[in-house]
């Protein structure tokens, strides 16, 4: 006979799988939260930074919105011992636009550039004058020596009998300057310039400061290998001073080369020298500023200007393939005639120098141009498809219009010697020269910069078909043919070509 359980009776195995199996499904929905609320702040983190990112490239971009351009002029100027040089300001909303900045060194002859390395590839143009520049690349060698010095080594070949004979010296090469020439410096590659000819020595310079070559921020940083670069700079007063401190120093402790943050000890050992030549290698009593004066001229290894040489620029340029970055030639004349792309003897001419050309803007990943109109000579409406431009008028003046992307005039007005516009990218420019001619030198943010013109032999309305330019400006297919087919000259028009005689005075 069966006896029924009593109610101290242990709970039936089914009751137990129950209870258990309630409590796994409580932590399975307690897991599955806990891996929803993670999903969501990992979604939740990836949407803010992608904002976040959307955010700095919109503002990057919103830099673009102009509504008006302006001639600019040097905004400050920084004295040296022997010499001067003047800044664009950085901050003007062109120079934001397209991640450029612009200065110019102003040499004395028997000066001396000290020198330095800069976060971003620059491109300089020499004014006026002649000199030298000297440019150290990591990793190549040091291929100048003095065959005479060497002669004298190796008549001593024990190291006893040439200590009372003169060290000899041996560096990287360096390149003659001349008016013209555009020399092409890569991020980070220390350089340095001399004025050994009888007239000031004037040489502009383009710094692209959103180049992939700068990992730094969007600005120009100079640093600078020897010297007391801001001795000068803390003693004057000016506008943008305030700006420099902030960028470059609060005190005049902290405003030199790179050496001075080093402690003496730490140098006197990577250079094996005693502690007064340390000391100086700090610079920090030194009062000359960024450019000094080489007192009884400068004595260095420097290539003739041999007529092989002189031959050797009149071909033209390299192929560009088997050469390294050492090989590499680093300054072009774009004076040259070889270099001119356009000739019209009526209008003027202009010059290119892309990576075909230059093979290192392949690198540096920019380009120039030379610009020259005639009296009342006009280059035709166009834009840069690819690249901004900086344009900085070395002769004469110019008339500019520049138009943006809503048919308004951001730019009307007189272009003078000295004076830099930027042209933003697919922005639309005219030139005119006035009763002289001008000359103009045109830095790119492109190795091959393309431009489109809009009138003229080869142009965008010349390519449309005839009845899409009748019906877009609602003229007759006659007029439709006049636009395309009146004007002939291609790149630079005389003013003959032209029925309208001048413009309107801005």
């Amino acid at each position: 006979m069966a006896l029924s359980p009593s109610p101290s009776s242990p709970i039936k195995p089914h009751f137990t799988i129950s209870i258990l199996h309630t409590q796994l499904i409580h932590q399975s929905m307690a897991m599955m939260k806990a891996s929803l609320l993670l999903a969501f702040f990992l979604l939740s983190a990836g949407t803010l930074a992608r904002h976040q990112q959307q955010g700095q490239q919109w503002q990057q971009q919103n830099q673009c919105q102009i509504n008006r351009i302006n001639a600019l002029e040097p905004f400050d100027r920084v004295q040296a011992e022997a010499g001067v040089t003047e800044f664009w300001e950085p901050e003007n909303q062109q120079f934001q636009c397209a991640g450029v900045e612009f200065i110019r060194h102003r040499i004395q002859p028997g000066g001396l550039l000290l020198p330095s390395y800069v976060n971003t590839p620059l491109l300089s143009f020499t004014e006026q004058g002649k000199g030298v520049l000297g440019v150290v690349l990591p990793g190549c060698p040091e291929t100048y020596e003095s065959s005479s010095q060497q002669q004298q080594q190796q008549q001593f070949s024990d190291p006893s009998q040439r200590r009372g004979q003169r060290i000899q010296d041996r560096h990287q090469k360096v390149q003659n300057l001349n008016q013209g020439d555009v020399a092409a410096i890569p991020a980070g590659a220390a350089h340095w310039i001399y004025n050994d000819g009888n007239e000031e020595l004037v040489v502009v310079v383009f710094f692209d400061t959103q180049n992939n070559a700068n990992q730094l921020d969007a600005n120009r940083r100079r640093f600078y290998l020897a010297g007391n670069p801001q001795a000068q700079s803390q003693q004057q007063q000016g506008q943008w001073q305030p700006m420099r401190q902030q960028q470059q120093g609060q005190s005049h402790r902290n405003a030199g080369n790179i050496f001075n943050g080093f402690d003496v000890e730490f140098l006197q050992e990577a250079f094996n020298v005693d502690r007064e030549t340390a000391e100086k290698l700090q610079g920090q009593r030194d009062q000359r500023g960024h450019i000094v004066r080489v007192q009884q001229g400068l004595q260095i290894i420097r290539p003739p200007q041999s007529r092989q040489e002189q031959e050797q620029e009149q071909r033209g340029y390299g192929n560009g393939v088997d050469e390294t970055i050492c090989s590499l030639k680093l300054k072009e004349n774009i004076d040259n005639p070889s270099h001119i792309d356009f000739a019209n003897p009526q209008a003027g001419r202009i010059s290119n120098l892309n990576n075909f050309k230059f093979p290192i803007l392949r690198h540096l990943q920019l380009s120039v141009a030379r610009g020259e109109l005639h009296r009342n000579a006009i280059q035709p409406p166009q834009y840069m498809l690819n690249a901004h431009s900086l344009l900085y008028v070395t002769h004469g003046s110019l008339r500019v219009q520049i138009v943006n992307n809503q048919g308004e005039s951001v730019f009307n007005d007189q272009l003078r010697r000295g004076q830099v516009v930027v042209i933003p990218q697919n922005f639309a420019v005219i030139k005119k020269a006035n009763e002289e001619k001008a000359r103009w030198i045109s830095f790119r943010t492109n190795d091959n910069a393309i431009i489109q013109n809009l009138a003229g032999r080869v142009s965008a309305i010349r390519s449309l078909p005839v009845d899409v330019v009748s019906n877009a400006y609602q003229v007759s297919r006659e007029d439709a043919q006049k636009l395309k087919y009146n004007q002939q000259q291609t790149t630079l028009f005389s003013p003959s070509s032209s029925r309208g005689q001048g413009w309107p005075s801005a």
